[in-house]
């Protein structure tokens, strides 16, 4: 998202297009995130909600991954790039703001937020909007009976081949990723071990690990998106009920894991934005030599033209390529 979606948010306040939130009144911010202060007559409480860690540990005080409470006196909302979650970010906005609050969302022209207004206007919202700072603001008074809308905008969980769950917005929601299914088939049969995934979505490759090694001491799962961490829970219950597993909301790259592990399975980021950025690969890589201890492994999928090697090999004693097919490869390395 460009940063000035930020300064988009605010400028329908700065014009009086929408009234500044006055003191005593409470503010739901969804999609929250730091970098621009509140305009000065902005004397509401705000209650900021952002599920994605790094994001949120820079929010400060009154932050919260997964939103509560219901009759706040406005909404504030960011989009992101995933339309799902934009009008399922809306719908929760319609669902806790008071009849006649208002609602003011924002976005990058690349984050979906002219989709978003056409989406309203064909449900029949009465909204207005302006384009500002390569951006564009909507907003509009939360209608009396909002029941109908937040039904049409509002979507259902996924769930993937009879046994998963997901939900939009989440990496990989719609099916298993085709690399994390290339790891999972050269996962170990005999592992006995402690285990981390790091990066573990919805829980996918726990489930395959526990499924081929059936031994397995223990997997920890770490993953920075509260909203697939709450999934993971969900699908490791179900499929893998019998495991031990322990759940960290954690930013590696800032928080790394305490313990040390005998084994770390991952399929690691590689965008933040359009573009492939293999550093954000490189950060949990880092992460994962840090907490396997001597003579423990790491097995990960990358897509082909990430570069991790050069890294694998300052960081491990060996390292080297298990498998690859036309967009994946397989790398290994111990400790």
């Amino acid at each position: 998202m460009s940063r000035d979606a930020l300064k988009t948010l605010f400028h329908p306040f700065a014009t009086e297009a929408v009234p500044m939130p006055g003191e005593g009144e409470r503010v739901l911010f969804l999609g929250a995130e730091a970098g621009q202060p509140l305009p000065d007559d902005f004397k509401a409480e705000l209650t900021k909600v952002q599920p994605f860690r790094p994001l949120f540990r820079m929010l400060g005080d009154n932050a919260f991954p997964h939103a509560e409470g219901s009759d706040y006196d406005g909404a504030l909302i960011l989009c992101g790039k995933h339309r799902g979650e934009n009008e399922d970010r809306v719908a929760e906005a319609l669902e806790r703001v008071r009849p006649g609050g208002m609602i003011v969302i924002a976005g990058g022209k690349e984050d979906g937020i002219q989709t978003l207004r056409t989406t309203l206007l064909k449900l029949g919202v009465t909204l207005d909007y302006t384009p500002k700072y390569h951006g564009v603001a909507i907003w509009l008074a939360r209608p009396q009976n909002a029941d109908d809308l937040v039904k049409a905008l509002k979507k259902s969980t996924v769930v993937i081949e009879a046994r998963y769950e997901t939900a939009p917005g989440m990496f990989s929601h719609e099916k298993v990723d085709g690399g994390s299914e290339l790891l999972a088939s050269r996962l170990p049969t005999d592992f006995d071990g402690n285990a981390a995934d790091f990066g573990a979505g919805w829980g996918y490759l726990s489930i395959m690990l526990a499924e081929k090694s059936r031994r397995v001491n223990r997997i920890d799962l770490f993953e920075a998106d509260w909203n697939a961490l709450e999934f993971a829970k969900k699908n490791l219950a179900r499929n893998s009920p019998d495991l031990e597993a322990r759940f960290f909301w954690q930013d590696l790259g800032t928080e790394p894991a305490r313990e040390k592990y005998d084994l770390v399975i991952m399929n690691p980021p590689f965008h933040e934005t359009q573009a492939a950025d293999p550093e954000i690969g490189k950060t949990v890589i880092r992460a994962a030599a840090t907490a396997l201890r001597s003579g423990g492994r790491l097995m990960m999928v990358a897509n082909r033209g990430m570069p991790y090697e050069p890294l694998l090999g300052e960081l491990f004693r060996e390292s080297g390529e298990t498998c690859r097919n036309a967009r994946f490869k397989v790398l290994w390395a111990r400790k």
